[in-house]
């Protein structure tokens, strides 16, 4: 049982050899200033440059952890710690150990998590690249307040601190770059107490690049934030590319529309009847996405009103939505068979003929996925024991 109270600092190591000894010696003297019991861990991610022998001679305990990545080295850290708190940060030199205290005292507060804001305590100059400073950084931390009504300006910092139990309950998954993302976001759906503080940036004291890759570790934070949305990933556009097509279409199966000297006529119509399929099908993905997630346990479980929604999405109302549009789909084209016959199944106007078979076709389709849409959402509902 940890001593209430106490901190573990976590540095990730991967050939960290020039700056490591200095951040272990910051480390333990931001400790020894707490006032307080903690240890500085290493969780070292197969260095071939003595990291880990530099770590040891300087009192840091070394962790080894094969799994290659940033989120693999931390996780491993916050599973080993023996402290009830845990602050992490990279063993660069880039961030001061000296603001531990401010970290603590929220986490003393009641929060479950503490980031730091990098761009509230001050970014040295050549500490962040302008990309990550004014575009990358800036948008990923809007996303993540929109998706997921985090109270945080600085979505990346490295620097944060934590409740050990609460972090380990969270089961936090991946091993790369977006850790980061994933131990907000499931802070954030865990419903934990989120805070922050000002904190600064230095330049790192590295002679070689650092282990981020801008534009792939980019992209894996966005497809992180993305995949733990489903609402804004497939719902919202669902329903709007529904809406858009279903208005579209109603406005112009009547007759050949007009807009100043444009004309709109079945070639728009079969474009606005696709939007409507498009939508239909995203918006399927998105309660599929919103069970299996639930049900996987990397999403929160629904509300008791959604709840009642998803039990309605059950194989027998599909049976019976999907047979209504069937039904009208296959109606409407026996309407236009009848006008064929009409004619003595002779020519006719195209043009016409189109706003009869391009709905009846339609509602084929969506009675169809009705039906087995409905019987996938059961399987994914069904619990196991």
């Amino acid at each position: 049982m940890p001593t209430p109270g106490s901190v573990t600092i976590l540095m990730p190591c991967l050939n960290e050899a020039e700056t490591l000894a200095v951040c272990v010696r910051k480390a333990r003297q931001a400790i020894e200033d707490l006032g307080r019991p903690g240890e500085v861990l290493v969780a070292d991610n197969g260095s071939t440059d003595g990291s880990q022998e530099i770590a040891a001679s300087e009192g840091a305990r070394v962790l080894p952890v094969p799994v290659r990545g940033y989120g693999a080295a931390l996780n491993a850290g916050i599973e080993d710690a023996r402290t009830d708190y845990v602050l992490m940060a990279d063993a660069d030199d880039s961030y001061d150990f000296s603001h531990l205290p401010r970290f603590v005292s929220r986490l003393d507060e009641g929060n479950d998590l503490v980031m730091g804001n990098r761009f509230q305590g001050g970014i040295l100059r050549n500490a962040m690249p302008p990309l990550h400073r004014y575009l990358g950084n800036p948008v990923l931390s809007f996303i993540g307040r929109l998706f997921f009504h985090v109270p945080v300006g600085d979505f990346h910092c490295g620097i944060r601190a934590f409740r050990v139990d609460r972090m380990r309950a969270l089961n936090l998954r991946t091993t790369g770059m977006e850790f980061a993302s994933e131990m907000v976001v499931k802070a954030s759906l865990g419903g934990l107490r989120i805070a922050e503080v000002p904190t600064t940036l230095q330049p790192d004291g590295r002679s070689r690049p650092p282990h981020l890759r801008t534009w792939r570790d980019g992209w894996r934070h966005l497809q992180f934030l993305l995949m733990y949305s489903p609402r804004w990933l497939f719902l919202y556009p669902g329903i709007a590319m529904m809406l858009v097509g279903l208005l579209a279409s109603l406005w112009l199966l009547p007759a050949e529309r007009h807009i100043g000297a444009l004309n709109f006529d079945v070639d728009t119509l079969v474009y606005a009847l696709f939007v409507l399929l498009i939508g239909v099908h995203v918006t399927v993905f998105a309660v599929s996405a919103k069970i299996f997630g639930t049900r996987e346990g990397f999403l929160p479980a629904s509300n008791e009103r959604r709840t009642r929604i998803f039990e309605q999405l059950n194989p027998t109302n599909g049976l019976l939505v999907g047979t209504i549009l069937l039904v009208i789909g296959l109606a409407v084209g026996i309407y236009a068979v009848a006008e064929w016959h009409a004619a003595g199944f002779g020519n006719l106007t195209a043009t016409r003929m189109l706003r009869f078979t391009l709905p009846s076709a339609t509602c084929i389709m969506l009675g169809v996925e009705a039906i087995f849409a409905s019987f996938f959402l059961g399987l994914l509902q069904i619990k196991n024991r």
